[in-house]
C-alpha cells in the first residue's frame, strides 16, 4: 500500500472517550472524531498503519523510582513541563479495585514504596484499556506506540522544552495553546485540524494533543522517531514500555 493509501492516527483520552486525530503521511488531509473505546481506534474504517496514543504502554511488575525507565528518560528534557509525566506503577497496581488498594499494592511493588498518584490513578480505567487491547489482539502490537504530548511537543520545539503551559490552575492558558498550534502547523498538521473546534466530549487541549500524537505516528512511519529509553524494555506480556518521539 503506498503512503497515499495509507492513514495513521494521534489518539488522546478525553471525558467522552478517546479522540483521534487522522492524518496522512503527508498532506492536508485529516480527520477528527470521537470514539467510546480504545479497540475502536484500531478497527476504525481507516485501519490506521500506525497508532500513536497518549497512555502507557507496557506495564512492569516492580518499579524503581520515578517509575519505568521512560518517565525517567524524558522527565529531564522538559523543564518545567516534567510534571506532567506521571509515575506508572506495577500491573497490579494499575488493574486494583479502587484508590487505597492501588497505593497499597504500588507500595508493595515499589523500590523505595511509592503510592499511586491520584492522576494517575484517575486514568487507571483508560491504561487498562490499552493493556487489555494490545493482550488480546496481538497484531496491534506492532501498531500501537506509546507517545506523550509533551515529549512531542518538545522535538517539534527542536528538542527544547515549552516555555508555557497548556492550563493554568486548571483553566486553558491560551498563550500555551497558541504556542502549540503554532509547533503542529510549522510540523506540517493540517490547518483545519489545528485550527479546528474540538469535537463534543473533547476539549481544546485535548485535540492538540491528539494531533502531537499523530504528529509522531508519522515520524514514526518515516522511521525517523526515536524510543526512550532505546533499546525499550518490555514486560512480562511483551510489550515494549518507551515513549517514542
Amino acid at each position: 500500500m503506498s503512503d497515499r493509501d495509507l492513514w495513521l492516527a494521534g489518539a488522546d483520552g478525553c471525558p467522552g472517550g478517546w479522540i483521534v486525530a487522522l492524518v496522512r503521511p503527508l498532506g492536508d488531509e485529516a480527520r477528527l472524531r470521537i470514539v467510546p473505546r480504545f479497540a475502536d481506534v484500531l478497527a476504525a474504517a481507516e485501519t490506521p498503519a500506525v497508532v500513536a496514543v497518549d497512555m502507557p504502554v507496557g506495564l512492569p511488575e516492580r518499579t524503581g523510582p520515578g517509575g519505568r525507565a521512560a518517565e525517567n528518560c524524558v522527565r529531564p528534557l522538559l523543564g518545567a513541563r516534567q510534571s506532567s509525566v506521571f509515575s506508572v506503577p506495577s500491573r497490579a497496581a494499575v488493574y486494583a479495585g479502587d484508590y487505597a488498594a492501588a497505593c497499597a499494592i504500588a507500595a508493595a511493588t515499589s523500590d523505595p514504596p511509592r503510592k499511586v498518584s491520584k492522576q494517575l490513578f484517575n486514568i487507571a480505567h483508560k491504561i487498562r484499556e490499552v493493556d487489555e487491547v494490545l493482550r488480546a489482539m496481538p497484531d496491534a502490537k506492532g501498531r500501537v506506540f506509546e507517545v506523550h504530548p509533551e515529549v512531542a511537543f518538545w522535538r517539534l520545539n527542536g528538542e527544547r522544552a515549552l516555555t508555557e503551559p497548556k492550563k493554568v490552575k486548571s483553566r486553558v492558558h491560551e498563550p500555551g495553546l497558541a504556542l502549540r498550534r503554532g509547533l503542529l502547523a510549522a510540523a506540517g498538521l493540517p490547518a483545519g485540524a489545528v485550527n479546528a473546534v474540538p469535537p463534543k466530549g473533547a476539549a481544546a487541549d485535548d485535540l492538540l494533543d491528539a494531533l502531537a500524537c499523530a504528529a509522531v505516528a508519522r515520524r514514526i512511519h518515516a522511521k525517523i522517531a526515536r524510543p526512550f529509553p532505546d533499546p525499550p524494555p518490555r514486560d512480562a506480556h511483551g510489550l515494549p514500555m518507551a515513549i517514542w518521539a
